[in-house]
């Protein structure tokens, strides 16, 4: 018997998927595309907040996470609103990257791995 969870499947995947004790979040963009960066990033950053209680977890439990931004230009003003959203105490580890997004006027992406209480 598998012991795999799926949480909100799409078409081609789901938001997240945990088997046991780990979480896979997705990577999660904007609905707004062509909001700033910090608009993008807050509705991003609740996205996964909403996506880590659902799958069992939270912040805290964050293990690693993948940041994907078209313009490193960007890397000071993401990590200013990052600071204020991670939980301090429990940082995971993390990649960033910069990289062409799917849909013109995103500005950032991100995936992440927890553990699943």
């Amino acid at each position: 018997m598998s012991n795999i969870t799926r949480i909100e499947p799409g078409a081609h995947f789901s938001a997240a998927a945990g088997n046991g004790r780990t979480l896979y979040v997705s990577g999660q963009i904007a609905d707004s595309h062509e909001g700033s960066l910090e608009v993008q990033t807050r509705e991003v950053l609740r996205k996964i907040d909403d996506l880590l209680v659902k799958g069992g977890s939270s912040r805290s439990k964050l293990l690693f996470v993948t940041v994907l931004l078209p313009h490193i230009k960007d890397f000071a003003e993401f990590n200013t609103i990052w600071d204020t959203w991670v939980d301090r105490n429990n940082l995971p580890a993390r990649a960033t990257y910069e990289a062409r997004l799917a849909i013109p006027g995103l500005r950032i992406e991100i995936a992440a791995v927890a553990e699943i209480d």
